[in-house]
């Protein structure tokens, strides 16, 4: 493998009060310099099942805006299959390494599915405290099974169940989010691909972190992608930026946290300029 896996640094005996060198973030990016301090504001919890559309469309719409991400209850995806899924995830990187590397993104790939250890392109960059397991959900014809797990055994069965509510989700979020626009209610998922629209499942897997306060999971960025679909669990972590501070998600039992992706905020872009 082109460098040791973070779940495999993370078990190496060294000394547990330091993290390699490559791991450890510049200063002002480390979490125990930038966390906000006192109070900070909640990002918005929308119930997705809330039968008043307009009311549904004006509070999806106003956190995009001011927030570009918020969570939402009642969503529609059974809770018992959220579990499965997290669990077929969980024990896939359990397997022995040996075992995951056999799905790994061979080193001269374009593409980003398989199983890794960083996205970055420079060799000099710092590296994240994160492994994942990166490949298509939807639709058939893009899915390149030799990227998913054999084992466990039923990691194929509960990721496409989820993949078909992931895309009742997704559908009515992007109706919402257009009609939020003032556009029509297909307008931005013709504009994604319609029905031949990618689904990406991203499983990152975390290992525990001697120094937590010196390493970072996943560096500040935006997502590419038109929407991201967070299934989050009880694990804290997750911090949003606005108005200069840094601002931790508090967890919500099986609720989803969806990120407007820049794909879509640059169309909103665009309609405010053109408007």
């Amino acid at each position: 493998m082109e460098f040791d896996r973070v779940q495999t640094v993370a078990s190496l005996s060294f000394d547990k009060e330091t993290i390699p060198e490559e791991f450890i973030r510049p200063e002002k990016e480390q979490p125990a310099r930038t966390a906000s301090l006192g109070p900070v504001p909640e990002i918005p919890a929308i119930d997705l099942g809330d039968p008043d559309q307009e009311n549904l469309v004006r509070l999806i719409a106003g956190a995009s805006k001011e927030w570009g991400i918020f969570q939402v209850v009642n969503h529609g995806i059974p809770c018992d299959l959220i579990t499965k899924l997290q669990d077929v995830g969980k024990k896939f990187f359990e397997l022995p390494q040996e075992e995951k590397e056999l799905i790994a993104r061979p080193s001269d790939s374009k593409s980003i599915e398989g199983y890794g250890s960083k996205l970055q392109n420079n060799s000099q960059a710092k590296k994240s405290w994160v492994d994942h397991l990166f490949h298509r959900i939807w639709p058939p014809p893009s899915i390149n099974y030799k990227f998913w797990p054999s084992n466990p055994p039923s990691y194929r069965e509960v990721n496409e169940e989820y993949a078909k509510y992931m895309r009742e989700v997704a559908d009515k979020l992007l109706t919402t989010l257009s009609l939020g626009l003032g556009l029509d209610g297909h307008a931005l998922k013709e504009g994604a691909g319609g029905e031949e629209i990618e689904f990406m499942l991203k499983i990152n897997y975390y290992p525990p972190c001697p120094r937590p306060d010196l390493a970072l999971g996943v560096v500040a960025h935006t997502d590419l992608s038109a929407l991201t679909v967070l299934v989050p669990n009880e694990v804290p972590g997750l911090q949003i930026f606005k108005d200069e501070n840094w601002i931790e998600t508090k967890y919500i039992p099986n609720a989803l946290i969806i990120h407007i992706g820049d794909q879509i905020e640059d169309v909103g872009t665009r309609l405010a300029v053109h408007t």
